[in-house]
């Protein structure tokens, strides 16, 4: 990857026109053509004073892309224009501040991408949607963006040997003529367009089991569905786990859906997308079902405001995905993943030295990084144990019970956290999420056997002066016993003295795993 200067200027965000309040996105799809026909009709509210509104389409361009044949606001034909995926209208008159109308589109093309349209593994025709980041533009009129949530719609006709797959909940599934089939789904919740789904397949379906009366179900294909229905028959318990530590869940229904996805699962609400390789028969994929379930309360529910915050969606799935293991299989679990992850980090800074909250990226997908996840994660491992895990997971309930269904950046978590702990946590965000990478340690060590004293220097090797605890567990063979001793690091270099009957033995730094550094101890020379 690679490396971005520091003299780049931070993306400008500019105020919306419009605030989208829904969508109906009526879709059909055939067999023979990858091309789809569209009507799409958009609800919003006028923000400021405008008499031209702009939505987000992919143009046109070497026989792909979206065409638009007509647009209407409130029923009335309206001028437009594609330009640079742009669907620009032009009103006939100027909406007030407050005023609520809507655009009807007509449209038809192959998508360029966000809707695959592909095989799958068994040479079955399928149509996933696959919108993260900012794709859902490639087949829906849309804005774009993640701060703009807005409930959703789909009707969707298709050849009656489809299932579909959607948001919310089954309205309806009719047949129609020439064995083609309507189904609809509606979403009530408003929703980022990162997560609008649909999918259609050949699928098998079976309800894996209802957790506080929502059903989760497995979508799988025919050919795997033993082996698909045993692997995604873990989502019941992954779901009742994070309703008890987080907090309700915020649809009516979850349905696991073995998919075409680029990604390994994509977090779409209440209707989540694995690859097709999550289906193996062994429940290999255990930590992926967990990570996209904690998803749906943190990136769905709970929305970054932009996507140089996208750590407060990833980096909460990948930690609390860790949690959820160790629930399961024991303490040793969260530990390896944490070591791993924290030697992923490091070696991630070497070729991108920037702060976990980029505001500087274009390229969203650069921002599924180490950063993002693994730091992320690290971050929020790092605050448990400085608040102690009362405080943290009531923290977390909050946080999310304050902005479910809304959206956030990454100092409304801090906050947040400070109203409920009473703790300053400026430095605590600043150094960990806003300042680039992390302690590099130098630690010697020398016992002075007249004094019965140890006598240690901690030297930070990297420009910026962190400040945290630190941690050294050491054998003293007086007492024949592991002792930890805790260091509270403020500058470059500090020397602390501790008394030692006798001369230790085993010097290991940060024993419980509770600091992201990189680094070693070892007996002054």
């Amino acid at each position: 990857m690679v490396l971005l200067s520091s003299a780049r200027v931070a993306i400008a965000q500019q105020l919306p026109d419009i605030d989208v309040l829904h969508y109906r996105f009526e879709l059909s799809l055939e067999d023979s053509t990858d091309s789809i026909e569209g009507n799409a009709t958009v609800r919003f509210k006028s923000l400021a004073p405008v008499n031209r509104i702009t939505l987000n389409l992919t143009s046109p361009d070497a026989g792909k892309g979206m065409r638009v044949s007509a647009v209407k606001l409130n029923n009335q034909v309206i001028n437009y224009q594609q330009m640079d995926n742009k669907l620009v209208m032009n009103l006939s008159k100027t909406l007030k501040v407050g005023d609520i109308a809507e655009i009807n589109v007509l449209y038809a093309g192959i998508p360029t991408g966000g809707l695959i349209i592909s095989k799958s593994k068994f040479g079955q025709r399928t149509f996933f949607g696959d919108n993260w980041p900012n794709r859902a533009q490639n087949w829906l009129p849309c804005v774009d963006e993640p701060r703009d949530k807005a409930s959703v719609e789909f009707l969707v006709k298709a050849p009656e040997h489809y299932k579909v797959i959607s948001n919310g909940i089954l309205q309806e599934e009719s047949h129609l003529a020439n064995n083609r089939k309507l189904t609809y789904w509606k979403e009530d919740v408003v929703l980022p367009t990162k997560v609008m789904v649909i999918g259609v397949a050949d699928f098998d379906v079976q309800l894996s089991g209802t957790v506080s009366g929502i059903p989760v179900s497995s979508w799988v294909y025919p050919e795997n569905r033993k082996e698909g229905f045993y692997d995604y028959g873990v989502g019941p318990g992954i779901l009742s786990y994070f309703i008890k530590t987080v907090g309700p869940y915020g649809y009516k229904k979850l349905a696991h859906v073995q998919s075409k996805t680029t990604y390994g699962g994509l977090e779409n609400a209440g209707a989540i997308f694995y690859a097709e390789r999550s289906v193996t028969g062994t429940r290999s994929s255990e930590s992926t079902v967990a990570h996209e379930t904690a998803h749906q309360w943190f990136g769905d529910m709970a929305t970054e405001t932009e996507f140089a915050h996208l750590w407060l969606s990833e980096g909460f799935a990948t930690y609390m995905s860790a949690l959820y293991m160790e629930s399961r299989y024991g303490h040793d679990t969260l530990v390896s993943t944490l070591k791993k992850d924290r030697l992923r980090v490091i070696n991630f800074y070497k070729s991108y030295q920037q702060p976990v909250v980029d505001t500087y990226a274009t390229d969203y997908m650069k921002l599924l990084n180490a950063n993002s996840y693994q730091k992320g994660a690290w971050v929020l491992h790092m605050l448990r144990i400085k608040l102690g895990n009362d405080m943290f997971y009531k923290s977390v309930r909050k946080y999310y019970a304050t902005f479910a269904g809304k959206n956030a950046n990454t100092d409304d978590l801090r906050k947040v956290v400070e109203r409920v702990s009473g703790e300053n946590l400026q430095s605590f965000f600043q150094q960990w999420l806003y300042t680039a990478g992390h302690p590099d340690l130098d630690v010697t060590w020398t016992y002075i056997p007249g004094k019965k004293t140890v006598q240690i220097t901690v030297a930070q090797k990297q420009a910026h002066v962190f400040l945290f605890p630190l941690e050294v567990q050491w054998k003293s063979t007086a007492a024949g016993k592991e002792v930890i001793s805790r260091f509270n690091i403020t500058k470059k270099k500090q020397v602390f003295t501790f008394s030692a009957g006798s001369k230790p033995v085993g010097m290991i730094l940060d024993p419980n795993t509770n600091l992201l550094f990189e680094g070693s101890i070892h007996e002054a020379q």
